[in-house]
């Protein structure tokens, strides 16, 4: 299973930027993206950024990491989920007959 992280470019030249992700950093390709400048937020897959994320977004992906976390460990992890919490699944738009 691949995780993608919420990872804050911290620099870039364009190509390529020093990413983080609580405390840890990594070089990761910027190839998918138009040029985000340091600051924004994006989605990191296997060293690759893959979209730009709005900050509420890369908030509950960081909670849904935690969450795991906590699942693993046999903890409690329902509040890290808090936005899924009485409601059916919705099928992406894309994927949706209607």
């Amino acid at each position: 299973m691949c995780l993608g992280l919420p990872m804050t470019i911290v620099e870039t030249d364009g190509i390529s930027a020093l990413c983080e992700f609580r405390g840890e950093q990594r070089r990761v390709s910027m190839l998918l993206l138009s040029d985000p400048p340091a600051g924004a937020r994006v989605l990191v897959f296997i060293d690759t950024a893959v979209r730009l994320l709005h900050e509420a977004e890369a908030r509950l992906i960081g909670a849904a990491i935690d969450g795991l976390g906590a699942a693993i460990n046999g903890e409690d992890c329902d509040h890290f989920f808090a936005d899924l919490i009485d409601r059916e699944p919705q099928l992406p738009e894309h994927l949706r007959l209607d």
